[in-house]
């Protein structure tokens, strides 16, 4: 029985790192909830932990869904270009490890958000040939659609956190 306990205890906590995780995109997020599943089910079995891991991967399903939703739709209804995309998750990665996390003020955070607006932006605008105030809009687009897939991500990781708790206590 004390072993299962621990087992609860390591399951709640990989589950807890999802929260974070799905909020900043160098953690892994929402995949986070049905590992936690797992070990409860290497915990408890099969017959007790189906419920928590059917969640777990619901809510995983559902939060690729607004992943791909959140990046898609913003740039989508101002017909960005493909390149807009390229732009910004090579942005992405340069808000992450290039320059931007060495700034004076806001570093890693403000790489992040920053990156894909200028990636997108820049790209749109090369693309585009032009329309600098249109790549603006695309570079702003990509961010809110990112943040909003972020929020919806986080919510998700609560609930599947409150679940587990629900279904297995």
């Amino acid at each position: 029985m004390a072993g299962s306990a621990l087992l609860w205890w390591l399951a709640l906590g990989i589950q807890l790192l999802a929260i974070p995780g799905s909020l900043l995109p160098v953690l892994p997020g929402l995949a986070l909830l049905p590992l936690g599943a797992l070990v409860w089910l290497g915990a408890v079995g099969w017959s007790a932990a189906w419920p928590p891991l059917l969640l777990a991967g619901l809510l995983l399903l559902l939060g690729w869904v607004a992943e791909a939703l959140g990046l898609w739709l913003g740039p989508a209804r101002l017909q960005a270009s493909r390149w807009a995309a390229i732009g910004a998750g090579l942005g992405l990665l340069v808000g992450l490890v290039g320059l931007l996390p060495a700034l004076p003020v806001g570093g890693p955070v403000l790489g992040v958000l920053l990156g894909p607006f200028l990636g997108a932006s820049l790209a749109q605008w090369l693309a585009a040939r032009g329309a600098p105030g249109r790549a603006l809009q695309v570079g702003l687009a990509v961010v809110a659609g990112m943040l909003v897939s972020r929020l919806a991500q986080a919510l998700l990781a609560l609930v599947g956190v409150l679940g587990f708790i629900a279904l297995t206590i």
